[in-house]
């Protein structure tokens, strides 16, 4: 069965506007012939007769004759009024059509947008200008969903690419190098063994590439887990991770720490954490550097990890955020590392509330200052022991 087709919203106004000025030319009609009608005819002319009496055949005429007027009268108004309210319809409905159309334009622009979105064109704003009313706040959202979904859709057509190729040269290599020795009939043992060592190693840079995938995608998701994280402790792990290549290198670590909890993701907060004292270990010169402060704010806390690495210039740092870009620019060095860290460390930071702020330092290396909202708890306990030490 064919269902009706339902009229616009405009046409519906249109018909609520010119159905309640209906009615209530209607009703003022209905009133205003009530009162001629009836009112006018309880009017008595001249002084009541207290008894009966004799009318003269002239009066009996001349009140026949004041009733018929009356009445042509009232049927004449009832004419007029009836004529003008059937004008009054028509005008009303022509204006209410417009003011309707007018009211409802940005709804017309913004479902040719949806339809145009939907079709993969997220480029069109509606940058509705006007007074400020619900159809406006709700035209301002529309055009910020569309900035925020290209923005995004933007990113993860950047980011896909980016992982393929990351991905992809890894995965060629492997299948050439055991094309290779499969292609070698006098192949020994040993040369097999070193073709599998190369190969365990490129596999586990690919695990490692996707593990950080992982851990990117969770973070820029918003799916975090909400427990009470201590970040000192936090700290301390992740510096036990990187003591080996801190021995290795012989570089020199000096450390402010102070007792800090914040409410988030201790998976994600600990990744963070040890992938920006990786990076300032990795990225460093033999014998340098780095130092580990932390800092209670009034509202968060800071972590500032400073490295004594090569120079880095200051318009390249915040393309470091990007995944696969390391030292000097995009894709892979000679460097170990898959590149994804400070993306990582973003992402975390932003699901969080918090920032990651990166500034180049003048003679080498790179701060980074992790600034991450404190719970409610901990104010509450910051609170307590100031109320504590000034009692004291």
């Amino acid at each position: 069965m064919r269902r009706a087709r339902h009229l616009s919203i405009r046409a519906r106004l249109t018909l609520t506007y010119a159905g309640m000025v209906t009615a209530a030319g209607v009703v003022l009609i209905a009133l205003v012939y009530f009162y001629t009608r009836y009112v006018t005819l309880s009017i008595q002319i001249g002084d009541p007769v207290g008894e009966t009496a004799a009318v003269p055949v002239s009066q009996v005429g001349e009140a026949a004759k004041v009733d018929t007027n009356l009445f042509d009268l009232l049927s004449s108004i009832m004419r007029s009024a009836v004529g003008a309210l059937a004008l009054l319809v028509v005008l009303s409905g022509t204006v209410g059509w417009i003011l309707a159309g007018r009211m409802l334009q940005p709804l017309s622009s913004m479902n040719a947008a949806a339809k145009r979105a939907a079709s993969g064109d997220l480029s069109q704003r509606l940058d509705l200008s006007g007074p400020r009313d619900e159809i406006h706040d709700l035209a301002d959202i529309f055009d910020n969903m569309l900035a925020s979904l290209e923005r995004s859709f933007s990113v993860h057509r950047r980011f896909a690419a980016n992982a393929s190729h990351e991905l992809r040269t890894p995965l060629a290599t492997t299948q050439t190098m055991i094309d290779v020795a499969l292609s070698d009939p006098q192949a020994s043992a040993e040369d097999l063994r070193r073709v599998l060592i190369r190969v365990l190693e490129t596999n586990r840079a690919n695990r490692e590439t996707i593990d950080a995938l992982l851990d990117l995608a969770d973070a820029q998701s918003g799916k975090l887990a909400h427990e009470d994280v201590d970040m000192e402790a936090t700290v301390r792990d992740a510096l036990g991770l990187i003591a080996p290549e801190v021995a290795e290198h012989h570089l020199h670590v000096s450390t402010h720490l102070l007792p800090a909890r914040v409410p988030g993701d201790p998976v994600l907060l600990r990744q963070s954490v040890s992938n920006l004292l990786r990076n300032a270990a990795r990225y460093n010169i033999e014998g340098g550097r780095i130092t580990v402060g932390m800092a209670r704010l009034d509202d968060g806390v800071r972590l500032t990890i400073r490295n004594e690495g090569p120079v880095v210039a200051a318009e390249s740092v915040e393309s470091l955020r990007e995944p696969f870009v390391r030292g000097e620019g995009r894709g892979r060095t000679r460097g170990s590392g898959h590149g994804l860290g400070l993306a990582i460390v973003t992402a975390v930071a932003t699901a969080h509330g918090g920032e990651l702020r990166l500034s180049a330092n003048p003679d080498g290396g790179l701060t980074a200052v992790l600034e991450l909202p404190v719970g409610q708890a901990e104010n509450a306990s910051s609170a307590a022991d100031s109320n504590h030490a000034a009692a004291s």
